[in-house]
């Protein structure tokens, strides 16, 4: 039986690294910054690499069974004699990638091949390429650097020019034909499909994006709690938060809660520990998780203590 051939080396770990993560040092070097977003099988982010040795690469998608054939083939090929260590990839949302893993001019070059144009009028907030998501590209390319956007869907390539603020991007539009072999570009050909939709925006006026940096999480040391007392209402509003499970060991006087967090483009699942010590009780975050640590997580421990302080 041949062995699977599988480094996870390039796949990332970015709760391990410090952020905004310095890519020189990931890479080892100093090289310009390519950002594929949506890499699906892997095809162009590997083909680019190989082609410009000396740039450094990363991307980004979210589904794990496209990572994991990437990174297999990524794999296949260092065996074969390729060399792909210029290629990191992040499985992240892009917003929350691009809001806390780059600094404001530091990227070269960004490419998204045919993103999902959520075509339905009720899914329009669920396209990538808002206004907001280009201000925030904007901010992380050099000054004069270009963003590419390929699309099958008209209607999502007009919609992604309606976005566009002139100030910030001179823009070119065309009508392509397929160059890209990807697995989906050689689906839609073979339903017929002849020209694609490109737009490249080149970079004109900076624009300003605060960087959402990593805040420090409270603890609590509260006198007297009750675990059969304690009840919580869920949180509405910019930042939500939603009590999803509760633990409690009786012999260990520990009480575990499990809430979701949804702030702005992220939703985190984060772990609460209240545990007796001593003559009080201790409420902080669980160690051994990982998370990004947000103003909404904070939110999340405020209100939480608040529930304890208001059912005892």
């Amino acid at each position: 039986m041949k062995a699977r051939i599988c480094s996870l080396r390039p796949l990332l770990n970015y709760y391990a690294v410090d952020r905004p993560i310095d890519w020189a040092q990931v890479f080892d070097r100093e090289a310009p910054l390519v950002v594929e977003i949506g890499f699906g099988m892997g095809e162009v982010l590997m083909r680019k690499a190989l082609e410009f040795p000396d740039h450094n690469f990363v991307g980004i998608e979210f589904h794990w069974e496209r990572i994991f054939k990437t990174v297999k083939a990524i794999g296949r090929d260092s065996v074969l004699g390729g060399s792909q260590d210029n290629i990191r990839i992040l499985r992240v949302d892009a917003n929350v990638a691009f809001e806390r893993f780059f600094v404001d001019r530091s990227i070269d070059h960004i490419y998204s091949l045919f993103p999902c144009p959520w075509p339905k009028k009720s899914h329009v907030k669920h396209r990538l390429f808002s206004e907001q998501f280009l201000g925030l590209l904007n901010n992380r390319l050099k000054d004069g650097s270009e963003l590419q956007i390929v699309t099958d869907d008209y209607a999502y390539f007009q919609w992604v020019q309606e976005q566009h603020d002139p100030r910030w991007f001179e823009i070119q539009s065309d009508e392509i034909k397929p160059q890209f072999d990807t697995k989906f570009e050689r689906k839609w050909i073979e339903e017929g499909q002849e020209e694609f939709f490109e737009l490249r925006f080149k970079k004109n006026e900076h624009v300003s994006y605060r960087l959402h940096e990593d805040v420090e999480l409270k603890s609590y040391r509260i006198e007297h709690f009750d675990p059969d007392k304690f009840e919580f209402e869920n949180l509405k509003g910019e930042v939500a938060v939603v009590l999803k499970d509760r633990f409690y060991d009786p012999e260990q006087k520990l009480m575990l809660l499990r809430v979701i967090v949804h702030e702005q483009q992220l939703m985190q699942n984060f772990w609460i520990m209240i545990r007796q010590d001593k003559k009080f009780w201790r409420m902080c975050k669980m160690e051994g998780q990982q998370f990004f640590p947000t103003p909404g997580i904070n939110v999340a421990l405020d209100a939480v203590h608040k529930a304890i302080i208001d059912t005892n």
